[in-house]
């Protein structure tokens, strides 16, 4: 087993009970040294198990807010404290207080990463019958979710047991988000910057159904989720801009154009998507997939999707046209059926840019 003593516990807690005297008797029992303990401003009731921890334990070190900022503030507070106070430490591992993370399984992930030096996600099994309903749909749903819209597998995505090392923490506490919103907005910090990461499998606890839980499942699951389709929305705008643009040069070039036939739908859908193509890629760069990969080497990939992608756009819609006998005089249609085919291959390479064309650059 390897040495746990550069690695710092990172534990918030709100209002806790007797299960965080257990916690944190776990994670001394299996070699952890240095515990980071935020209240997250707990009722009056509730603040001697801070105090008392503290006192009886001098591997404690206590923060605490005033009143309640949320769960994302007490890790940031925690992950700025550690990066100050810690120079010699190699990374934390966050763990929640509700003795729901066996101690033996955050020890592994933390050896997870000091063994490779990824992020490590300790990730629950969703199909055991023990697993309350809510927990299970609430996680497979965002986990689908993810793998569609943002092109991420993660099979658990709301765990609250990650070890996350020093040099990615500096990233992570400039992600915005103060609630649980701030723990999806961290994987979503993975993609943009390219942050390696693994998953563990541990244990799948839930005391009492996981009655404890601050989640309040309609308010934080939309907090959650609109950030994650927000990233969908912005593709969706920049497509459509990109084909009012398309269209509009398309419809504008086949009345211009001195050609008929396959030569005005080629020539007028290459100009177009050109001009189109090149407004597209620098915002779904920018705006969309937001990640740190060379522009020249993003354009280039750009471009061997775009280029087999003009040419279907082309044979597809001059196909329509010959199938149903529609003559070059009937722009307005042209016009139309040109617009459908690109929208379907529009949204067909959405997968494939977030993919391939911007994956980023991996950290180093």
């Amino acid at each position: 087993m390897q040495d746990l003593s550069k690695i710092s516990v990172v534990l918030p807690s709100l209002d806790p009970d007797e299960k965080l005297i257990a916690v944190v008797d776990g994670l001394l029992e299996y070699g952890f040294t240095d515990i980071i303990l935020v209240n997250d401003g707990s009722k009056q009731e509730n603040l001697h198990y801070f105090t008392d921890l503290a006192a009886q334990h001098p591997e404690i070190h206590l923060l605490h807010h005033e009143v309640n900022k949320g769960k994302g503030a007490a890790l940031k507070n925690a992950f700025r404290w550690f990066l100050a106070n810690r120079p010699d430490g190699y990374g934390v591992v966050t763990v929640d207080g509700d003795n729901q993370h066996h101690p033996a399984d955050t020890r592994a992930c933390c050896e997870h990463m000091l063994k490779t030096g990824h992020t490590v996600l300790g990730c629950r099994d969703f199909n055991q019958a023990d697993v309350p309903a809510r927990s299970s749909f609430g996680n497979k749903t965002t986990s689908a979710i993810f793998k569609i819209f943002v092109g991420m597998t993660i099979s658990d995505t709301q765990t609250g047991l990650r070890a996350i090392p020093r040099g990615v923490l500096k990233e992570l506490v400039e992600v915005y988000g103060d609630r649980f919103e701030y723990e999806t907005n961290m994987l979503l910090a993975f993609k943009t910057k390219g942050i390696d990461f693994d998953e563990v499998k541990i244990r799948t606890v839930y005391i009492e159904e996981n009655k404890s839980s601050h989640f309040r499942v309609i308010h934080d699951s939309w907090r959650i989720y609109k950030l994650i389709l927000a990233h969908f929305f912005r593709y969706t705008l920049s497509s459509l801009t990109s084909a009012v643009v398309d269209t509009g040069a398309y419809s504008l070039l086949s009345a211009l154009l001195p050609l008929s036939g396959f030569a005005l739908t080629a020539a007028a859908g290459v100009i177009a998507r050109v001009i189109s193509s090149l407004l597209n890629f620098f915002m779904n760069q920018r705006l969309v997939f937001q990640t740190n990969v060379d522009t020249k080497k993003a354009m280039v990939r750009y471009y061997m999707l775009a280029l087999p992608q003009m040419a279907a756009q082309v044979l597809l819609t001059q196909g329509v046209y010959a199938l149903f006998g529609i003559p070059d005089s009937a722009n307005l249609l042209r016009t139309v059926i040109y617009a459908i085919v690109m929208t379907v291959l529009y949204f067909m390479s959405y997968m494939i840019q977030q993919r391939w064309v911007f994956a980023p650059q991996k950290s180093k």
